[in-house]
């Protein structure tokens, strides 16, 4: 039987030597259906999340462990981008490719004229930076069945030698009806805005439960 790797997000993750935050997303490839990086976002320290590259993670018995010092997680790449949308404040220090181009914006200013703004918001717009076409899954990402919303994602299975996603794990069902079921990636037809799977509702509240080790966060 192949051994599997759970990534639980939410999971505390460490560096060789102490502590470097926790798991915030995994990135995947969707044509592969293969785990490539981890985002770890380091403690009270939103935004400054960095790309973990899958060679460098060790997870077992729950724990994330990442085979690198702090100062060497430091250095890896960002997984987010902010840019500056024209004609707010911080817009001008910033060159075209980091900020966004939009035909029609209104900050404030008369409705439908394009470039009004009032000059002191600071408008941003942050989004992943992941490699090109991997996605990035949250933790509450909405799963959808084929005949609606069925839960949300709470972290992803791992066959640890090929590194292909074998399950997508998801707590299904409402306040005192909730369970977590691990949903085989053969249901999956779509990673895109959330997890779109080729099974229904039922379907769904029909596979066994499974014990999620929640991080305590």
């Amino acid at each position: 039987m192949a051994e599997e790797t759970t990534f639980t997000i939410g999971a505390e993750a460490s560096c060789t030597d102490g502590p470097c935050g926790h798991v915030s997303r995994v990135v995947v490839d969707p044509l592969a259906q293969a785990v490539t990086h981890l985002v770890v976002e380091p403690a009270h320290r939103q935004g400054l999340g960095r790309l973990v590259p899958l060679d460098l993670v060790d997870a077992t018995g729950g724990q994330v462990r990442l085979r690198c010092s702090q100062a060497e997680f430091e250095q890896l790449g960002s997984a987010e981008e902010t840019e500056f949308v024209p004609g707010t404040r911080g817009y001008a220090e910033y060159g075209p490719m980091q900020v966004l181009s939009w035909p029609y914006y209104g900050l404030g200013g008369a409705a439908g004229v394009p470039g009004e703004s009032v000059p002191s918001i600071n408008q941003t717009v942050t989004y992943d930076a992941v490699p090109l076409g991997e996605v990035a899954i949250h933790r509450g990402d909405p799963v959808h069945a084929t005949d609606g919303t069925i839960g949300q994602v709470q972290g992803l299975v791992m066959d640890r030698a090929s590194r292909h996603v074998s399950h997508v794990l998801l707590q299904e069902g409402h306040l005192w009806g909730k369970k977590e079921v691990a949903i085989p990636i053969a249901a999956v037809a779509d990673v895109d805005a959330g997890i779109r799977l080729k099974i229904s509702k039922q379907e769904v509240q029909d596979l066994p439960p499974v014990d999620i080790d929640h991080p305590a966060r």
